[in-house]
């Protein structure tokens, strides 16, 4: 019998989910704390929706939106991206990883997604569909 573990599932590992919520908390309260000395960082809201990482934990992609509509994702992005080696230092200061993993900004595309998903469940035709299988199923 083999002692190497194998996963036939293609999602993310336990551990990638556990340290991509403690990155995301941690960056949080970074931001929150106006921790990073950039004024125009420190100004902006700006929520983390989620932190993906790769499967050797080096590389997390960060998942950002702006709040109140005060700045565009892009300049949110690019704030972030100015102030990456600052946050990464002390990312690594405060968790207790062997490396701080690399971090790369991407606009949170959920909220867009969930209004199109609410859209689609709108429109007649979805509808009608629906009641069709709900009056299928109570036969």
């Amino acid at each position: 019998m083999s002692n190497k573990r194998t996963s036939s599932g293609t999602g993310p590992k336990q551990r990638q989910l556990r340290v991509g919520e403690l990155i995301r908390r941690t960056l949080s309260d970074m931001l929150n704390r106006a921790e990073i000395h950039d004024p125009d960082l420190n100004r902006m809201s700006i929520t983390i929706g989620e932190v993906s990482l790769s499967t050797d934990l080096k590389v997390a992609t960060v998942y950002v939106m702006p709040l109140m509509g005060t700045v565009t994702v892009d300049e949110a992005i690019a704030a972030l991206a100015r102030n990456k080696y600052a946050l990464r230092r002390r990312l690594g200061a405060e968790m207790t990883l062997k490396y701080a993993p690399d971090l790369r900004f991407r606009p949170d595309e959920t909220f867009d997604r969930l209004d199109e998903t609410r859209r689609l469940f709108a429109d007649e035709k979805v509808q009608r569909d629906i009641a069709a299988q709900d009056g299928d199923e109570a036969e």
